[in-house]
């Protein structure tokens, strides 16, 4: 299981950290991407970090505002994020995978609930 959290009402060009994290023991073998869905649309990938941390994706968009970072000792992945926008107005979530493939949203199998994040103007 997967869990979310972290998510909340932040103003336009603050920051939010959202953490994902699990009791499972297989969590340093897997890949974890952050994922968000807005009303009415499509949920999208925004980042992801393999089982290691050394290979990372980011969805062009986010590119230098998110980061994302794990700690495999605290079973944790961070989605870090800077200079908010109302339009990162949306549900976010965490899942993971055992494929070594990043970017490909259908490889994630395992999710977890979604914490809100609401940006205001």
């Amino acid at each position: 299981q997967l869990q979310a959290s972290g998510g909340g009402l932040a103003q336009a060009g603050g920051s939010l950290r959202l953490s994902c994290a699990t009791s499972g023991r297989t969590f340093d073998q897997l890949a974890v991407g952050w994922f968000r869905q807005a009303p009415g649309k499509e949920r999208d990938l925004l980042a992801a970090i393999n089982w290691s941390g050394d290979s990372k994706y980011y969805a062009d968009s986010m590119k230098g505002r998110f980061t994302i970072s794990r700690d495999n000792a605290k079973n944790t992945v961070v989605l870090q994020m800077n200079s908010l926008k109302p339009e990162d107005t949306a549900v976010y979530y965490c899942a993971a995978t055992f494929a070594s493939t990043l970017r490909r949203k259908d490889v994630y199998g395992y999710w977890g609930q979604g914490t809100q994040v609401t940006v205001s103007s």
